[in-house]
């Protein structure tokens, strides 16, 4: 007769069992969250387990595989031949209908003794439907990239830059010296010398060139325009921002070139994060906390002079010395009228494309270009020539074609000769008589044209009677 199991025993092997199956559930129930799906077979080749995410994976269900041979329900399975060789394999691509999948597979040792294998299934559909959709965003973003090119070009190269004058031929020896530096550069030079035509040569003469060109006028925008268009914003960053955000004009002109034309009109605010764009070259949406690092080069322009405006404390010295490394300054025309010729000849040839009419100048009006001072500069001598072009009705433009500063007419005969009191005392009869046949003779309009001359009834009248200008005089 056997001898009895004492009770305590029999408690110690119930607990011992019953820890022994928790530790199991545990474990199943890991096996069961993951991700990824999971069988285990014995080294007889029967399925022992398998979790929801295999099931998803493959669509094998519990109850077909479970407690049958693996290849019966799963014929090109591959883990019975790595617990046969004992050798893992990973990364084995296989399908099932619309997912696809890898698996990892490998032997399962115990006591140096394979009993079986584990196979882990990654789903990489997923992985698959979101390259495909990073590589419908790359395309969309290189027909953006393409289209900003597009949008932001730069027109105009070296050749451009038109002149016979040592002045420009040294404009021309700068841009090409500096387009290769890569450095920041100062454009300086009154209005119409052509500034943004030798930025942009610049730029086309650079490594930049398949890159943006990107014009901001920085004294055509509020200051709070002028930010959210340099720097963009996040969405809610103000009162009425657009929904998703905006991109700045300086991330727009990344890896190419950005034109800052009058610079000297930004803001003291503006100033200072404009000085830490070049010192860091990191800028900072408005409302956001992120900082975006930037490829650009910065051009900026000026008609001022922004020395005098630092030493005046209207302009940042630390800005102006950052911006003056490299500096081209641009002639005035009135500073090489020599090139009014070439200039103008060069605008005539344009007019004559877009007219389609076979236009030159008579050698008059060279002369008369030559004899102008050319407030306007470059841009004054293209309205000039377009305007004789479309007042022109014959193919020679005479200087009776140009605008009116330009041709004057005819010097009076009054002013031609004489010593200077008589120019004086003529010219003196020539405006006064002049107003009065214009306005008129009456008391009434004599008090206007001594107002007009900036001098006294009385003296206007002293002068009528020294002049001998009388009522004959008004009439003829």
């Amino acid at each position: 007769m056997k001898a009895a199991i004492p009770h305590n025993q029999i408690e110690n092997l119930r607990d011992l069992l019953a820890a022994q199956e928790s530790a199991i559930k545990w474990l199943l129930s890991i096996l069961d969250s993951m991700n990824n799906g999971i069988l285990i077979m014995d080294d007889a080749m029967i399925v022992r387990y398998i979790n929801s995410e295999y099931t998803r994976i493959t669509g094998v269900t519990h109850d077909k595989i479970i407690g049958g041979l693996l290849r019966d329900v799963r014929p090109g399975a591959i883990l019975p031949d790595v617990v046969r060789t004992g050798k893992p394999l990973s990364g084995v691509f296989r399908r099932e209908g619309d997912i696809a999948y890898v698996v990892d597979l490998a032997p399962i040792t115990l006591d140096g003794r394979i009993r079986g294998g584990i196979g882990v299934f990654k789903d990489i559909t997923e992985v698959q439907r979101l390259s495909t959709e990073l590589k419908r965003i790359q395309k969309q973003t290189d027909r953006l990239k393409s289209l900003v090119h597009h949008a932001f070009q730069a027109k105009h190269i070296l050749g451009d830059i038109i002149g016979v004058s040592a002045e420009i031929r040294n404009v021309i020896r700068l841009a090409e010296r500096f387009a290769q530096s890569g450095n920041d550069i100062l454009i300086t030079g009154e209005s119409g010398t052509g500034k943004e035509i030798v930025a942009q040569a610049i730029h086309n003469a650079s490594d930049r060139a398949a890159s943006p060109f990107v014009t901001v006028n920085c004294a055509a925008l509020s200051p709070t325009l002028l930010e959210s268009e340099l720097f963009g914003y996040i969405e809610g960053a103000f009162t009425g921002a657009r929904k998703g955000g905006k991109i700045g004009m300086l991330e727009i002109a990344e890896g190419g070139t950005i034109f800052l034309d009058e610079i000297a009109e930004l803001t003291a605010q503006m100033q200072a994060r404009f000085l830490r764009v070049l010192q860091e070259r990191t800028i900072r949406r408005i409302g956001d906390t992120q900082e975006i690092p930037l490829d650009i080069r910065v051009i900026a322009a000026t008609n001022k002079h922004i020395g005098r405006m630092a030493d005046e404390g209207r302009f940042r010295f630390d800005l102006y010395y950052r911006l003056h490394v490299l500096n081209i300054h641009m002639p005035s025309l009135r500073d090489r009228l020599v090139d009014t010729r070439v200039l103008a000849d060069h605008f005539l040839k344009e007019c004559r494309q877009k007219l389609m009419r076979d236009l030159h100048f008579d050698p008059a009006v060279y002369d008369a270009f030559v004899k102008h001072n050319w407030p306007g500069n470059v841009r004054e001598l293209i309205h000039t020539v377009e305007f004789a072009a479309q007042i022109s009705e014959d193919p020679v433009i005479g200087v009776q074609h140009l605008p009116k500063i330009l041709n004057p007419g005819p010097e009076p005969e009054c002013l031609k000769r004489g010593t200077l009191a008589e120019l004086v005392k003529n010219f003196e009869r020539m405006v006064i008589l002049g107003r009065l046949k214009s306005h008129g003779s009456s008391i009434h309009h004599k008090i206007k044209v001594a107002r007009e001359l900036g001098i006294s009834k009385a003296t206007l009248y002293n002068k009528i009677k020294s002049l001998g200008i009388g009522t004959g005089s008004l009439n003829n």
